[in-house]
């Protein structure tokens, strides 16, 4: 089951945009280096297949040698911010700057695309999507967070708590008795799909296609195809967001219709491309948490019977979920538009920069022997929800839906074990890192 990143969710309507960059991440040509200060000057390291299969030994040997790397992902140079510190620092630095036409342009140009000939006009749909809250700065950022967070508050999130041990029940009940099963695609993945449809107020007829659409949007590499799906899915959403305008619902579509800011409100199309980010964002990253997290639990028995001996870990347990193998691996792509220094580092301008948050997780600064998996360490203070202002709106119903997931698959099977090797597993990496599938063995 081929996946790719939910927080890399806005489209930039050009092939050659960081979201295609970055979706297949082996080897491509080392591009020209662009204009840099002499202390920086060394020649990017191409992060290959290694990097792909375990990326946390590549890390530590980067993070060793600057807080800042020059790196080559998907083809593309960048800046790889390494160290927790310099994450956190980062992620609230004014000077590097959400701007998905900027990237798209420096993208064709490090592709060696003429701008002329670059096929960047979007179509309709992708117009549509490309108005949320992951692409933006200050102001703009802000009010459309305000707005949102009006009708996305902690009080909604927890009265979803029924909803989801009722979904989570009713697919343990589907799997138990099968002995062998793909955990991500009949649990970990429906699980936060059917929580994130029901709370936007998706029908249930139709939340198997958004399903897909995610999926193919993900994966697509060729822009007519990206341009075809994009077009589908906003046709879809206006028609759902006029039909919850002409009825409002107990849902968060209707929520945000209503949601003013004085004389302030959401325009159709920053509605639209709102609801595609919480839909597309709010459950690919929670399946590979909870995919993750098991598979951590699996290759530590010990950690597994710990946390079957003792249910009050469970809440810490998934902190070092989030901290040892978090789904959301790299922050969405930042620009500099001038020379920015960055943990003593100097970036020049017009170059890509990317958080790794997955390394600052594991920099021993910050956490004592972080590549052990120790499900009663003090892991706050992780950054793997991002920091700042765009911190994960969404993080309290992913914690809530892995630590219910997870409770409930170990009160219901007394045996879980994994059914193939560990090395057979084959890894993701996206922006988001994640499993392809999960083979366990129920008992």
């Amino acid at each position: 089951m081929r996946r790719g990143s939910a927080e890399n969710t806005a489209i930039n309507g050009s092939e050659t945009s960081f979201t295609h960059c970055v979706r297949d991440m082996r080897p491509g040509p080392i591009e020209r280096t662009r204009h840099m200060a002499e202390e920086t000057s060394r020649t990017p390291e191409l992060l290959g297949e290694d990097f792909i299969r375990d990326p946390y030994p590549v890390y530590a040997r980067l993070r060793e040698q600057a807080p800042v790397a020059r790196v080559v992902l998907g083809g593309a140079p960048m800046w790889l911010v390494l160290r927790h510190e310099a994450a956190r620092a980062a992620l609230t630095d004014p000077n590097l700057h959400k701007d998905p036409e900027r990237c798209a342009r420096l993208a064709a140009e490090h592709a060696g695309i003429d701008p002329v000939e670059q096929p960047a006009a979007k179509s309709p749909g992708q117009r549509m999507l490309v108005e949320h809250m992951l692409g933006m700065d200050p102001p703009h950022h802000t009010r459309l967070r305000k707005l949102v967070a009006k009708a996305f508050t902690a009080r909604q999130i927890q009265a979803l708590r029924p909803r989801i041990e009722h979904t989570v029940g009713a697919l343990l009940d589907d799997i138990a008795g099968q002995g062998e099963v793909d955990l991500l695609k009949v649990f970990a993945f429906p699980l936060p799909l059917t929580v994130i449809s029901e709370m936007i107020g998706v029908p249930e007829a139709d939340q198997a296609a958004f399903g897909a659409w995610s999926n193919a949007l993900t994966v697509a590499v060729q822009p007519q195809e990206m341009h075809r799906i994009a077009d589908e899915m906003a046709e879809y959403l206006t028609g759902l967001i006029a039909a919850k305008r002409a009825a409002p619902a107990d849902d968060l579509i209707s929520g945000l219709i209503q949601a003013r800011d004085d004389e302030d409100r959401l325009s159709e199309n920053e509605l639209v491309s709102m609801v595609f980010q919480l839909l597309v964002a709010g459950y690919e990253t929670t399946a590979h948490l909870i995919g993750n997290g098991m598979l951590a639990l699996l290759r530590h028995p010990d950690q597994l019977a710990a946390l079957r001996a003792d249910r009050s870990l469970l809440r810490g347990a998934v902190e070092e979920f989030c901290r040892y193998d978090n789904s959301l691996h790299l922050n969405t792509l930042s620009v500099t538009t001038e020379p920015v220094e960055i943990a003593g580092v100097r970036v020049p301008a017009d170059e890509f920069v990317i958080v790794s948050l997955g390394s600052a997780n594991h920099d021993p600064e910050r956490f004592e022997d972080p590549e052990r998996f120790d499900i009663r360490r003090e892991a706050g203070g992780h950054l793997a929800f991002g920091h700042g202002i765009h911190h994960c709106m969404g993080a309290p119903l992913a914690r809530l839906q892995t630590e219910i997931a997870v409770g409930a698959l170990l009160d219901r099977f007394a045996r879980i074990e994994l059914a193939v090797a560990p090395k057979e597993l084959r890894r993701e990496m996206n922006l988001t890192r994640g499993l392809e599938s999960l083979p366990v063995r129920l008992g």
